[in-house]
């Protein structure tokens, strides 16, 4: 059968499905991939100045939550309906973004993040079981794969045009994502079908302690709990694209050589992607990882389906692990590009791999309820990598922690940061009085520092994964596996 003959065979719900995909995945990637900089930037530039530290702790538990809600949101959208599940995440991701931009203490951005999340903690259920509703044997295969492209241009059009719409200011970002959401409301009321309820109905408390009993089942194979536990190593390592790239970016990368291509073939292309500073805007830059995987997926998947599933994971956290090396070493854009392709390789690689080996190896009667628990370790390498993002990183990495720590030896009166004195402000003074320019200063503390060392950490993070994976497969699985 024809691939065109396939697509005749598809609902309005899947294709209305797949739009509401897109478009939260845009709202929610434009906010994403700029918010470690909107937490820790200068408060003169309009965003939140907090420390690393800080940051890490907001990420981490809220999207924590994020993924670990579910086991919940899912049950109560089954109860209460999918529509009025979707149009209660719209509105509290709306509510979420507009209190973010609104409010600048760290308590408060806290629980906007949190009440942003649980509005995702609603919608991620819905939309991958309408997916697996709409499809059968024969169409389902094509259909998760639009439904996964879809993912991926969204996480790619929302922060490559975050990136060019930040200049003009941060509230151009939220208008940007809360707009987006808004036309699911439409597209909701439009052309989604609520799917017909099969089975016995089942009291909505009952539903949430069968999740958690479901939970409690799994945690009783302890084979399968190691397997969560070392892939959280792989998502709190995975994860550093979002709580430490877009800053260390920022802070430390030249990107002017890629800025000075672009405007060789595009002057208009340059400008409206450019940082203003003859670079490329951190947030669109940061956008490369999904363009590689609408690029490359595809053949990637192609390729490993040649090994076993453990075999590909293995291999492709050992790629992300010299991807994040290459992302984390350097100071030259083009390296890091490339640095980014090989983690997008690496991800395209193990990522996808990891819900076809829970879904093989699970007891024959217990797959779903294994495939259920398989995002257990997502939410906990989110805790993770926030906690990697904080204080590690500060200590190693940060910008304005190691010029307070040479400000220091070098004996200079720098007035502290605060309401009337910001980050920015300390930074340039502190160039002033060491007498350099900002560029030499940045390069005197990279050659002084080593910044760049963190790259350690967060590829010994995925080294560690993949060595564990090697042992668990070595050591642990029965000889059968």
């Amino acid at each position: 059968m024809s691939a065109f003959s396939i697509f005749r065979k598809y609902s309005r719900t899947f294709w209305a499905s797949n739009l509401i995909e897109l478009f939260e995945r845009w709202a929610w990637y434009g906010f994403y991939l700029a918010l470690a900089l909107f937490l820790v930037n200068s408060k003169d530039t309009g965003a939140l100045g907090f420390t690393q530290a800080q940051k890490g702790l907001i990420m981490g538990t809220g999207s924590m939550l994020l993924y670990f809600l579910p086991v919940i949101t899912g049950a109560i959208a089954d109860k209460v309906g999918y529509k009025k599940i979707l149009y209660l995440s719209f509105t509290i991701y709306i509510s979420g973004f507009f209190m973010m931009r609104s409010f600048d203490s760290f308590g408060m951005a806290f629980f906007s993040f949190i009440w942003i999340c649980i509005g995702g903690a609603f919608f991620k259920p819905i939309i991958s079981a309408m997916i697996a509703r709409t499809t059968n044997s024969e169409t389902a295969s094509i259909g998760f794969g639009i439904f996964y492209m879809m993912v991926n241009i969204g996480g790619f059009i929302g922060p490559f045009i975050a990136g060019i719409i930040l200049k003009k200011g941060w509230d151009y970002v939220f208008f940007m994502s809360m707009s987006v959401l808004a036309l699911n409301y439409l597209i909701t009321i439009l052309f989604f079908k609520e799917p017909i309820a099969k089975g016995e109905k089942v009291p909505l408390s009952k539903s949430i302690g069968q999740a958690f009993t479901n939970i409690w089942i799994t945690f009783l194979n302890w084979r399968y709990v190691m397997l969560l536990l070392i892939m959280s190593l792989y998502w709190a390592a995975y994860n550093q694209l979002y709580y430490s790239f877009p800053v260390f970016v920022e802070q430390w990368t030249d990107t002017s050589g890629i800025y000075r291509m672009i405007t060789s073939l595009s002057p208009s292309a340059a400008e409206a992607i450019g940082n203003g500073r003859g670079g490329i805007s951190t947030v669109t830059f940061s956008s490369m990882v999904s363009f590689f995987i609408i690029c490359f997926q595809l053949m990637v998947s192609a390729f490993v389906m040649r090994f076993r599933p453990l075999n590909a994971i293995m291999g492709g956290t050992l790629i992300l692990a010299g991807g994040l090396g290459m992302m984390f070493s350097f100071q030259n854009g083009w390296m890091i590009l490339l640095g980014v392709l090989i983690f997008g390789l690496g991800e395209m690689g193990s990522s996808p791999k990891f819900i076809e080996y829970v879904g093989r190896t699970a007891p024959e009667d217990k797959k779903a309820l294994y495939i259920g628990t398989s995002y257990l370790p997502i939410a906990l390498g989110h805790q993770l990598a926030g906690w990697l993002s904080g204080g590690i990183f500060e200590s190693i990495s940060d910008k304005l922690f190691l010029l307070k720590k040479e400000v220091a030896q070098l004996g200079l009166q720098i007035p502290e940061i605060s309401e009337s004195f910001s980050k920015n402000d300390y930074i340039e003074e502190a160039a002033r009085q060491m007498k350099m320019s900002s560029s030499e200063m940045t390069g005197f503390l990279w050659s002084n520092h080593h910044p760049e060392n963190i790259w350690i950490v967060y590829s010994g993070v995925a080294l560690s994964a993949s060595v564990l994976l090697y042992l668990y497969d070595r050591y642990i699985l029965p000889p059968k596996h």
